[in-house]
């Protein structure tokens, strides 16, 4: 039973892979095929370790469909970026007790990602998802309403610098 599930598991996800990588071929970005088998071990290794299970390409499509038209995704991270993405996703899907639905998820990732983050995906999991799971797990659930959409500033508590400040700071240590 375990090798016919691999089996479809397996001939699914690299049917939504292959048709993703249609999609993302026009931002410049695509997985080779030994890239992708890499993604899906990648994607497996992080299903056992948080304990999850899934069929298909899963969340990885999910992901390549939301995060390949960001400006701070380029060829030559591609691969790394959808599998640190793939992690984050898992590991938070815990942390949340599935309390929030993948797309919910992905919307709050991906916003973070452009705009608070920069492409950080330290960034992105050390401090952005934790303080929304904190949150979540306290019983927040405003982001019901939005998708999941426009919630990094409830909890974005850390100073940001403006553009204009940045330029000064920047000045001021080039000099």
């Amino acid at each position: 039973m375990k090798d016919w599930l691999g089996y479809l598991n397996g001939q699914e996800g690299w049917i939504k892979l292959y048709e993703a990588n249609e999609y993302t071929e026009k931002f410049g970005l695509s997985l080779t095929k030994d890239g992708a088998l890499k993604l899906m071990e990648r994607r497996n290794e992080a299903l056992r370790n948080e304990g999850r299970v899934e069929f298909g390409a899963g969340i990885l499509t999910k992901l390549i469909y939301a995060f390949c038209d960001s400006d701070y995704v380029n060829a030559g991270e591609w691969d790394e970026i959808l599998g640190r993405l793939t992690e984050i996703f898992y590991l938070y899907k815990n942390e949340m007790n599935d309390e929030i639905t993948d797309d919910e998820l992905i919307a709050f990732m991906r916003q973070q990602y452009d705009e608070v983050c920069c492409g950080d995906l330290d960034y992105l999991e050390g401090t952005c998802l934790d303080l929304f799971a904190q949150a979540i797990r306290a019983g927040y659930r405003g982001y019901q309403e939005s998708g999941g959409y426009r919630e990094c500033g409830q909890f974005d508590f850390l100073p940001h610098w403006s553009h204009g400040e940045f330029l000064v700071a920047l000045n001021e240590l080039c000099q």
